[in-house]
């Protein structure tokens, strides 16, 4: 399978005639290696309700035919915009012909361009069997290391840019924690607030856990 990386949180995981989308801000995005109308999705997967995840969900949405899987409340609101919709809560696992999605923990806030409060999550994924977390937007917690006790983590999709988020030396904890054998760094560099040093950031994994950290820039893929 393929992991592409779009820019900021957005990435796709594909294989065959499959693809699974996850936070597709696009519009907006100044660093997006596409634009919403050229991407296509099997399914999309969103990790919470704020306009730098949600982006162009609708539209893809609408035009791709395509479900969404979303904690409850976020659900509810696209599920209003004539979307097909899966609203699990976080402990909460949906399947999927491709494989399934369960909702964890993410330590943040969040609200919908529409003003729908909803819980932030982070997404773990089991894809044609290759598990993949993206942690979303979160803060550096003691529970992530849980999330990959029954099903270790192949690959970690991983906010490090701060400001929004953990930043990169809190992130090198994270990775600590949720021992995947891949880290894919993402959500740094969009904007100035949240620029960093990926490059240190994967020295620094690499000298303290037995992570490996593959480096994307938007548009770049890695196989899993």
């Amino acid at each position: 399978m393929e992991i592409r990386f779009l820019g900021h949180a957005c990435f796709t995981l594909s294989a065959g005639s499959t693809t699974v989308l996850i936070d597709p801000f696009l519009t907006g995005n100044p660093v997006a290696a596409a634009a919403a109308d050229e991407v296509d999705a099997t399914t999309i997967l969103l990790t919470h309700g704020h306009g730098d995840h949600y982006g162009d969900v609708v539209d893809i949405a609408r035009r791709a035919s395509a479900p969404v899987t979303a904690i409850t409340e976020l659900a509810h609101e696209l599920g209003e915009e004539g979307l097909e919709v899966t609203d699990p809560n976080l402990g909460g696992t949906i399947t999927h012909p491709w494989g399934w999605v369960k909702l964890v923990p993410a330590w943040h806030t969040s609200t919908t361009p529409k003003g729908t409060v909803n819980t932030p999550a982070g997404l773990l994924i089991n894809f044609q069997d290759t598990i993949v977390y993206h942690l979303g937007d979160t803060a550096l917690f003691s529970d992530l290391s849980l999330v990959g006790r029954r099903h270790p983590i192949d690959v970690a999709l991983m906010c490090i840019g701060g400001h929004y988020t953990m930043d990169r030396h809190d992130a090198v904890d994270a990775a600590g924690l949720v021992g995947a054998t891949t880290v894919i760094p993402c959500h740094y560099n969009t904007l100035p607030p949240i620029e960093t040093d990926d490059r240190a950031f994967k020295s620094d994994v690499e000298s303290a856990t037995s992570s490996q950290v593959v480096i994307l820039q938007p548009g770049e893929a890695h196989s899993a």
